[in-house]
């Protein structure tokens, strides 16, 4: 039999219109940006291995185009690293998927803090080939998969309430796309968001958070900003208004000139609000309109009576525009204190000492992990081994041959991974190995010329009780792809 290595299939989401992956672009960009000397939170606890092993894999193969990227990355330092951070991920996000790095946008469209990169692509380029970017991006891409999966439940939840909330039909607009990226390569805790065109990305970096709520606002920002343009002069009769956000400090200039810009983030602020449990509703109103979002006291009780009828968003959206007063609110409004000073959201870090919790197997296990997301392979499958000859307990037996099996798979003995996936099912592992084991086999049988037996593996993990969503997923998106296969 052959076999090739597969990629497991990306996560889809609650929307046909919203998609959550990595994108390989994205982290060529930001490997070379690490390589140039961005050197953010580098020794953070809550960044992913990954990071330190392909920044330590790229210094050791002394290229001659890092010395370039270096000059460039000092030639273009912004005051701080998120300044750094924010127009490399511009740079990423409007360029073509290929190794030329070119432009996809007209001149005029494409991003300013992008434009001002230009040259960075044929650098690019020329480090991509040095550094042979497709291959490592085949060699990390497992290592995206499993990170995505912890964001997969939590970010699919709240999409699902902002569609439902909102009543976006299950087709969506298919001319509209919405991305969630999850970056491994830049610095932990960062929560970056574009539009270009009918495109909206939120790139997410390492956290012990998922950073759903943000995500939210943004796809609630993305469900609702075309309904202000598409009703534009309704909501310029009320344009009056934005004259009394102008005194609001913390009010973003552009909210300050773009009324639609103003009316669609208020409409947001009061979505969100009516989601959120009702003991934070009031609060969390009253500080929206503390930062200059004036018709988000508005929006939040017309949503109330939005909610009692059985139209969708973009059939009672002209409704609530028109049932603006503008005497009301600007009685309202008179006497409103904007704040000066913002609320800073802090995030969760993970304890430097977390690791020394464990003891024993379980914790050799876990050192056998981290080895294996770094791709130091060798000193994986020791630690998966030893963990092995260790403990006869068939669960922890069954971590250990999971690791090893996924360890024969990246380096290419397909012969191998099966007998070992095959072990790992005979131990009886946790739910979750279960199916994702049973989604290995199936890919690696049907690669080898046994396609029944490859569904009969599709099928089981589908069976699975306690499998994760994102093992599902796939199991689900390979069963129909084989299905067409031997069924054109």
């Amino acid at each position: 039999m052959k076999y090739a290595l597969a990629l497991l299939a990306v996560l889809p989401l609650a929307a046909q219109q919203a998609q959550l992956d990595a994108n390989q672009t994205l982290f060529n960009v930001m490997v070379a940006i690490n390589a140039a000397g961005y050197d953010a939170d580098a020794d953070s606890p809550n960044n992913n291995p990954l990071r330190k092993a392909v920044r330590e894999a790229v210094a050791k193969q002394n290229l001659t185009t890092v010395a370039e990227l270096k000059k460039f990355f000092a030639a273009h330092r912004k005051k701080d690293w998120t300044g750094d951070l924010s127009q490399y991920i511009s740079f990423a996000l409007a360029v073509d998927g290929t190794d030329q790095y070119k432009w996809r946008f007209k001149l005029e469209e494409i991003p300013p803090d992008a434009l001002a990169l230009e040259g960075f692509g044929a650098l690019m380029t020329r480090f991509h080939q040095q550094a042979q970017l497709d291959e490592l991006w085949k060699q990390v891409k497992p290592v995206h998969e499993q990170a995505l999966e912890r964001f997969h439940d939590p970010i699919t939840n709240v999409l699902q309430q902002a569609t439902g909330y909102l009543r976006v039909p299950a087709t969506g607009n298919a001319a509209r796309r919405f991305y969630v990226y999850v970056d491994l390569m830049a610095a932990p805790n960062n929560i970056q968001a574009r539009s270009y065109g009918d495109d909206f990305y939120v790139i997410l970096t390492s956290s012990q958070d998922t950073h759903a709520e943000e995500v939210r606002h943004s796809y609630i920002g993305f469900l609702v900003d075309p309904l202000a343009t598409r009703h534009a002069d309704k909501i310029e009769k009320k344009r009056p208004l934005i004259d009394l956000a102008q005194a609001a400090p913390l009010l973003p200039e552009a909210y300050k000139s773009d009324f639609l810009l103003l009316t669609t983030k208020c409409l947001t602020r009061a979505v969100e609000a009516r989601l959120a449990p009702a003991s934070k509703r009031e609060a969390m109103i009253a500080q929206a309109l503390a930062e200059g979002y004036i018709l988000s006291p508005y929006f939040a009780e017309a949503l109330v009576l939005y909610e009692k009828q059985e139209q969708a968003m973009r059939f009672h959206y002209p409704e609530m525009i028109d049932n603006i007063d503008l005497k009301r609110e600007d009685k309202r409004l008179a006497s409103v204190q904007f704040s000066s000073q913002a609320i800073v959201k802090t995030v969760k870090v993970a304890p430097a000492e977390q690791e020394a919790e464990l003891t024993g197997v379980p914790k050799l296990l876990e050192e056998a992990e981290d080895l294996y997301a770094a791709r130091k392979l060798a000193e994986a499958r020791a630690k998966f081994l030893e963990a092995a000859e260790q403990t006869k307990e068939r669960v922890l037996q069954s971590r250990a041959y999971y690791g090893l099996a996924r360890i024969a798979a990246l380096e290419k003995n397909p012969e191998l991974a099966v007998k070992l996936f095959q072990q790992t099912l005979e131990l009886e592992p946790e739910a979750a190995i279960r199916a994702w084991a049973h989604v290995y086999l199936g890919r690696l049988l049907e690669l080898g010329g046994e396609p029944a037996e490859a569904a009969r593996h599709f099928d089981d993990a589908l069976k699975v009780e306690g499998a994760t969503r994102a093992a599902r997923d796939s199991a689900t998106k390979a069963a129909q792809d084989l299905k067409k296969r031997m069924n054109p």
